[in-house]
């Protein structure tokens, strides 16, 4: 793990929350709930004096996370979107991580979501589609500028100046064209600003991972917005689909579900008026930003290859990206360019 021997001290639960300030440490307990490639997530459990049970969840930054992420970004929409419905409360907040009300569900896996392509799954499917729907509807004050381009060019500079101790990971590193990468992002960021693609506060990160489901209640959360921001709305859709692919990256099942998505996402916003025109613009929408999707996780794949010190093969993450990119590239850009070449469509 990459955070070596976890020790939450429970001087912490006792500084923020007062009532437990003089409970002997008999009273916590603590236990891993999750751990990905960014944060860890534990369960803490504290038995009041009165005998009742109280359970909160402490996540714990990932070292250097700091380089990809804006905390305090992510700490203003927290609380809105809390409000709207979204994940945990937030309870308090520490020097690398935060505390959140524990929410009684299971984490999904990329198996529960490969269920969905299948349509073995397709309540669910709709309820992802009805919360995405809700989730950009929440008004989060402040900047209001889509970030995709800002941050994909933030991440560009970062990553294509790099220097790997390990002489391995710098051979690897120096077969990556810097100048291919920049030319792709240059056409990719070209042709989706022909789009005009809704501008939404969005996720940006909705992998398996990130969604609970409570099976007995048939309850789904969205959590972690860490890498949340104002976005254009065919980038979180077209994320979440390659997300389908965990880690290994198999997008076998992309296209079957891309379109059963389309159509729940689009029926849940305009109910029994969806017209093809509305299907087909959001189908186009979401395949171009799914090209997108693969160049931003490719250079933030680089970065942490570089800063973060979890034992995950970041720099192979990368290749993996970039080539479905180029993979997809072609057929994405002739869909694309035939939309916008009829009538209307601009």
């Amino acid at each position: 793990m990459f955070f070596g021997r976890i020790l939450v001290h429970r001087e912490l639960c006792k500084d923020l929350f007062e009532k437990w300030s003089k409970l002997d440490n008999s009273h916590f307990s603590v236990e891993t709930v999750s751990g990905g490639i960014t944060n860890l997530l534990l369960k803490v459990s504290v038995r009041e004096e009165d005998g009742n049970l109280i359970n909160i969840t402490v996540r714990l930054y990932g070292p250097n996370t700091e380089y990809v992420i804006d905390r305090e970004r992510e700490l203003q929409a927290i609380g809105y979107l809390s409000a709207a419905g979204f994940g945990a409360k937030l309870l308090g907040v520490f020097g690398n991580g935060m505390v959140q009300s524990f929410i009684y569900a299971r984490t999904l896996t990329p198996p529960d979501l490969a269920l969905l392509t299948d349509m073995r799954k397709p309540k669910l499917a709709a309820e992802i589609a009805k919360q995405l729907r809700r989730f950009h509807q929440v008004e989060i004050p402040g900047f209001r500028e889509p970030q995709l381009w800002n941050e994909v060019f933030k991440f560009f500079k970062k990553a294509s100046t790099l220097k790997f101790d390990d002489s391995e990971k710098q051979r690897k590193y120096e077969t990556i064209s810097f100048e291919e990468v920049e030319a792709e992002v240059v056409k990719l960021k070209e042709l989706t600003s022909r789009l005009a693609a809704p501008v939404v506060f969005a996720h940006n990160d909705l992998l398996s991972g990130n969604l609970m489901l409570n099976d007995e209640e048939e309850k789904l959360y969205f959590i972690d917005f860490e890498y949340g921001s104002y976005n254009y709305r065919g980038f979180d859709i077209g994320n979440h689909f390659n997300e389908y692919a965990g880690y290994d990256c198999d997008y076998s099942l992309y296209g079957i579900f891309l379109a059963l998505f389309s159509f729940s996402f689009m029926t849940v916003i305009y109910i029994d008026e969806v017209s093809d025109k509305d299907l087909q613009a959001l189908y186009v929408e979401t395949n171009t930003y799914m090209l997108a999707s693969h160049l931003y996780w490719a250079l933030w794949a680089l970065i942490q290859a570089k800063m973060s010190p979890i034992d995950f093969d970041y720099l192979g993450y990368f290749f993996l990206r970039y080539n479905e990119y180029k993979k997809q590239k072609e057929n994405c850009f002739l869909l694309a360019q035939s939309y916008l070449a009829r009538p209307g469509s601009e």
